[in-house]
């Protein structure tokens, strides 16, 4: 008898989380995690189109520049030449004639090109460029 009026006066200090709690807090992680994922995958496609489009952008004046130096000829123009020229992405597509050109890059599933000279950037492009879309 004295050994139970012992533990009611000083009772084992059991702490820790139970099931319930535990299970609880699994759950609104899960809920917040529901939410956050579609987001940062919008975000990731965002980025993934508009660094094409911007790596393309950065590399008309490049490709302009080549034309000047090269008596008036895009003929022979690839992305080594217009690296030397300007920094250009390693991703970049560079087709080109002695009239024309056609740059595209390609991040993740999209690609963006501009057929040249003067032409304006698509990001909804099809496919990067080949020797028939120059």
């Amino acid at each position: 008898m004295a050994f139970l009026s012992r533990d009611r006066i000083a009772p084992r200090s059991e702490r820790g989380f139970t099931l319930i709690e535990l299970l609880l807090v699994m759950i609104i992680i899960a809920v917040l995690l529901a939410i956050a994922f579609p987001s940062f995958l919008g975000f990731k496609d965002r980025a993934q189109q508009r660094t094409a489009a911007a790596n393309v952008r950065s590399a008309v004046p490049a490709a302009e520049a080549y034309y000047s130096v090269n008596n008036n000829s895009y003929a022979g123009m690839d992305s080594t030449a217009l690296e030397a020229i300007d920094h250009v992405d390693a991703n970049l597509t560079v087709v080109s004639d002695a009239d024309h050109y056609c740059l595209s890059d390609t991040q993740g599933p999209h690609t963006a090109k501009v057929v040249g000279p003067g032409g304006t950037i698509d990001q909804s492009a099809a496919g990067a460029c080949t020797s028939s879309t120059g």
